[in-house]
């Protein structure tokens, strides 16, 4: 094992219950999505606001504490400010429209997207079942695409497949917050 891909897995086995508390938030975000489903277009955006925020602070939390171990710790940081950021712009700007929601929804799909397919690529010698992060990358990608070329389609009427999204997003990350946790012991022996 390099010893990029091992500051990685110990990263990431250290800090799995960011990854599983980053996978229960996009799974509540996708419920409370679901469950309201005559939601305002404020409400979404501030409801996408809050969960931006929190999914940027934890990746840019394991980011930082990686960055003795790992050597493009950084990646992990582009990842966390990307939400973070988006979260911002979302507070910022509450009056904004559907359009312009849908494109911040989808570049933000396809970074976390791509950081996750990397990600992924990076552990497949170290975990079994690193599929679940690349498919998760996979599906935020495939997410974000869809959005931009189909942008007439406006906010309140993807509700669904936004909830379904964040659905099927946080559980495979839950997935991999528990693969990765199981790396502590396996580690800690090597």
């Amino acid at each position: 094992m390099g010893i990029v891909q091992d500051g990685l897995a110990t990263v990431l086995s250290r800090n799995w219950w960011k990854l599983l508390l980053r996978g229960l938030v996009a799974i509540g975000f996708g419920v409370l999505t679901f469950s309201n489903p005559g939601i305002s277009l404020a409400a979404l955006v501030l409801t996408f606001g809050v969960y931006a925020l929190i999914d940027g602070i934890l990746a840019i939390w394991t980011a930082i504490a990686g960055r003795d171990r790992i050597e493009h710790w950084v990646v992990l940081l582009l990842g966390g400010l990307s939400s973070f950021g988006i979260g911002v712009i979302t507070f910022m700007a509450p009056g904004i429209t559907a359009i312009a929601l849908l494109f911040y929804i989808a570049l933000w799909a396809i970074l976390v997207g791509a950081i996750g397919i990397i990600a992924g690529v990076r552990l497949r010698k170290e975990i079994t079942g690193e599929w679940a992060l690349i498919l998760s990358g996979l599906v935020a990608v495939a997410f974000g695409l869809f959005l931009i070329a189909r942008p007439g389609v406006g906010a309140l009427s993807i509700l669904s497949i936004l909830a379904t999204f964040a659905i099927l997003y946080g559980i495979l990350l839950s997935m991999v917050a528990f693969k990765v946790k199981g790396l502590a012991g396996v580690l800690g022996r090597a």
